[in-house]
């Protein structure tokens, strides 16, 4: 795993009495992993709570929503989209809990992109 840090500062004192600071990295910056999360059809979970919270939780238009609550009903799972790990995560928390508030068995999953 690459970190993201400055490895040293130094500071030098010029000959004219002034201060010069450089500052050096030996370290490669990456981007962070992307995550998929995903919807799974079951029997029981509404298309009407599918769509709110596609709407809610994912900030998805009411077109959007639509169409991915529908490929999910027809192909039987959908990405419903991409994020770093801790906002992927966390919708898919947040949507569990949501699901099991209403009563419903709505399976959501992420994994790497």
């Amino acid at each position: 795993m690459k970190l993201c840090y400055i490895e040293f500062m130094s500071e030098r004192i010029q000959t004219d009495g002034s201060f010069s600071t450089d500052v050096y990295s030996d370290v490669e910056l990456e981007m962070p992993p992307n995550f998929n999360v995903i919807f799974f059809n079951d029997d029981y979970t509404t298309m009407d709570f599918v769509v709110n919270v596609l709407k809610s939780v994912f900030h998805k238009s009411d077109f959007e929503a639509e169409k991915l609550m529908n490929s999910v009903h027809t192909k039987g799972s959908a990405i419903v989209g991409t994020y770093t790990y801790d906002i992927a995560a966390t919708r898919v928390t947040i949507t569990r809990n949501l699901a099991r508030k209403e009563g419903f068995p709505l399976r959501v999953e992420m994994e790497n992109a």
